[in-house]
């Protein structure tokens, strides 16, 4: 993504492993089909993409740390959760949603879902004529900060069942025991805004339980979701154990990527930021603004 490319497309895929140690896997396919400007438009803006609500936790970590750049965030409430989607829909979701950020000229893609980078990353990484950051679970942080050697992974239940969170587990969870634990109903408790509600409370407890029971100090929060149910989670769990979720992990990397592919923006203007749904208006738009902390306008999606 130079002044000298031309008839070339860059494809990037980056996968995050956490904030507190980070992997990143780089990439790089030249195709044919679309091309790039002369000289990469660093005012162009960065498109987000989750399932939900959820992504918008990774959001305001890019956000906080790329205060310049102008932010698109489609979130996909409509088919939420994408946990208990098969694969092939949720590709589709995220191909239709990214097609959909680049119609509104986004110089980079991230996948805010562990679950959609499961399903749709390295087809996106392959096809797409812009970087794409994409996400994992932090095994592998989780397994350099426990110290009874047990930890827990709280994720989808599509996410568990992937290919890539088996590899992930492979890779990095002989270092500790990993006790994992698919989480349904947990996505749709932060989609409806009910963040302490006693309904959330008995599924965090159910869910975490293991977790306590096995010993486990250090927890992984395996969806964009869940880091919204962090003050809830701390609190049934206790302060002595470890929560590890990726969004700042992400937005650094996004900060690296827009680096070496020089399309920072540093203007030293603030950056805008435009928030679509596919959910209902009435029921998203005060759930956006709950999480998002403040007032933001919201408009519908229905691609």
């Amino acid at each position: 993504m130079i002044a000298s490319v031309r008839d070339q497309r860059l494809a990037v895929s980056i996968v995050i492993g956490g904030a507190c140690g980070e992997t990143a896997a780089l990439t790089v396919a030249t195709l044919s089909s679309r091309k790039l400007p002369d000289v990469p438009n660093r005012d162009s803006p960065i498109g987000v993409l989750d399932s939900g609500v959820g992504g918008l936790s990774v959001l305001r970590e890019i956000r906080s740390q790329l205060p310049h750049e102008h932010l698109l965030y489609v979130a996909d409430s409509k088919h939420a959760p994408w946990g208990d989607k098969a694969v092939e829909e949720i590709r589709r979701r995220a191909r239709t949603i990214a097609d959909f950020l680049l119609g509104q000229d986004a110089k980079a893609i991230v996948i805010a879902s562990n679950t959609g980078t499961a399903a749709a990353a390295e087809t996106l990484r392959t096809t797409l004529p812009v970087p794409v950051i994409a996400m994992e679970p932090a095994v592998k942080p989780a397994a350099a900060a426990t110290k009874t050697g047990v930890i827990g992974v709280l994720v989808t239940v599509a996410t568990s069942e992937s290919d890539r969170f088996r590899s992930l587990l492979e890779r990095f969870g002989s270092h500790a025991t990993v006790i994992t634990q698919a989480a349904p109903g947990l996505v749709e408790r932060v989609e409806a805004g009910d963040l302490f509600g006693a309904r959330t409370r008995e599924l965090v407890e159910r869910y975490t339980r293991p977790f306590v029971e096995g010993g486990a100090d250090t927890i992984v929060l395996g969806s964009t979701h869940y880091p919204f149910l962090r003050p809830l989670i701390a609190d049934v769990v206790g302060d002595h154990v470890t929560l590890i979720d990726t969004g700042a992990a992400v937005a650094r990397q996004v900060q690296r990527v827009l680096q070496t592919s020089n399309l920072r923006n540093d203007s030293g203007r603030p950056g805008s930021f435009r928030i679509w749904t596919s959910g209902d208006l009435a029921t998203s738009q005060p759930v956006i603004q709950k999480l998002w902390g403040i007032s933001v306008e919201v408009s519908p999606f229905s691609n």
